[in-house]
């Protein structure tokens, strides 16, 4: 049986083997898009004042996007540090871009957002509701969440050698611990791979 590693050690054997989404080929970034393609980026809601965080920022292939339709300032997070340094070398044309290194439930995050989303990340997190209350904390009035699942949860990531321990969403338990935390389930959009759910976090709270 293969080994069973980290989700960071995976995350640097990605990175040591040059294996860089933002470098793709076509056909491998519009397979990517069945996640998170022009759907999950309309969900945003991007403009030029927007204060946006991504949570499993990975090597920016979804920032590069962001940043591109412009917004105000723009953080990302990831446990890999070498995953980060690449992200730096992918997104430096963009001087309003913060790196984080590190785990999303352990480091204190000052600031808050008007946008907060996470694709193919939040299968990494065993303790989902605890994020989803972090993330409501994050948001300012009126902000919002969007979350890509995967449609086909795993309980684990089969690498070609080894294996990355998962803890799998549900569209249902998903929604409800957003309902549980305070935030209004606006949208859930399903796509050929993902379920897109957007989340606000209302002014009267």
């Amino acid at each position: 049986m293969k080994e069973i590693i980290t989700t960071k050690a995976h995350y640097d054997i990605l990175i040591e083997q040059d294996n860089d989404p933002v470098h793709d080929p076509v056909p491998l970034q519009l397979y990517m898009n069945k996640w998170d393609g022009e759907t999950f980026l309309k969900e945003l809601n991007v403009n030029s004042e927007s204060r946006v965080f991504e949570l499993g920022i990975g090597t920016g292939r979804l920032a590069i996007k962001v940043l591109v339709l412009g917004c105000k300032s723009y953080v990302g997070i990831d446990l890999s540090a070498k995953t980060i340094h690449r992200a730096q070398k992918n997104l430096n044309e963009f001087n309003n871009v913060e790196f984080i290194i590190g785990d999303f439930l352990e480091i204190k995050i000052d600031q808050t957002f008007d946008i907060i989303y996470s694709s193919l990340t939040f299968f990494h997190i065993e303790e989902k509701e605890a994020a989803i209350e972090k993330i409501f904390s994050m948001l300012n009035l009126g902000g919002r969440f969007v979350l890509s699942i995967d449609k086909n949860p795993s309980e684990y990531f089969d690498y070609e050698t080894h294996l990355v321990k998962l803890y799998p969403d549900y569209l249902d338990s998903t929604t409800s611990m957003l309902s549980k935390v305070g935030f209004i389930v606006d949208n859930t959009t399903e796509t050929e791979f993902a379920y897109i759910i957007t989340a606000l976090k209302e002014e009267d709270y």
